[in-house]
């Protein structure tokens, strides 16, 4: 009876290791699946929050850019610019160029209510707003920083939780008004 159990035993852990081998081997057939792995290891951001690949490479291929007010290239961006881009380049939507500008245009939304893709306002020695980010997930946003560059940072922080107005989800009326450009 204990050998028919070992039996058992090692049968059902041989299984597990196949089973292992084969979910492995499926998900580096899967580009995306690799995609949302490396931003996730990248980023510091949850596998389950890398859905959009298209956004995490674009925030990718901008880091380390520097910061310059009113730039919109890899020579040099500001923050809003730097959303503009990545909402245009990542969900095929163009948004405002300043960052007041594109706070109209959002349903605001509480920090805890925060999806990927949504935006974060902040209110920085200023009653105006006068910088943004793009939510990435796991309290982590992407933006470009006047002082580091395009970076990404932590709303937990000091720095940014002292800041931070309110974060932005897209109305769906400019979404749809905007496609037609």
């Amino acid at each position: 009876m204990l050998f028919t159990g070992t039996c058992f035993t090692v049968n059902a852990q041989n299984n597990k290791n196949i089973s292992s081998r084969i979910s492995e081997k499926e998900d580096t057939k899967d580009p995306d699946n690799l995609a949302s792995q490396y931003f996730s290891q990248i980023m510091g951001v949850a596998i389950s929050a890398t859905s959009n690949t298209k956004m995490y490479k674009f925030i990718y291929d901008w880091l380390g850019t520097p910061y310059r007010l009113g730039g919109d290239s890899k020579k040099g961006i500001d923050c809003s610019k730097f959303a503009f881009k990545l909402y245009d380049k990542a969900f095929s939507t163009i948004i405002g160029n300043n960052s007041r500008n594109i706070f109209s245009m959002v349903n605001p939304v509480e920090k805890w209510e925060l999806r990927e893709g949504d935006l974060v306002f902040f209110k920085i020695h200023s009653s105006a707003i006068s910088h943004v980010g793009v939510y990435i997930g796991d309290n982590k946003f992407a933006h470009a920083s006047s002082s580091k560059g395009v970076m990404i940072s932590n709303l937990q922080d000091p720095y940014w939780t002292r800041y931070f107005f309110k974060g932005g989800r897209m109305l769906e009326t400019f979404k749809e008004e905007l496609k037609d450009y």
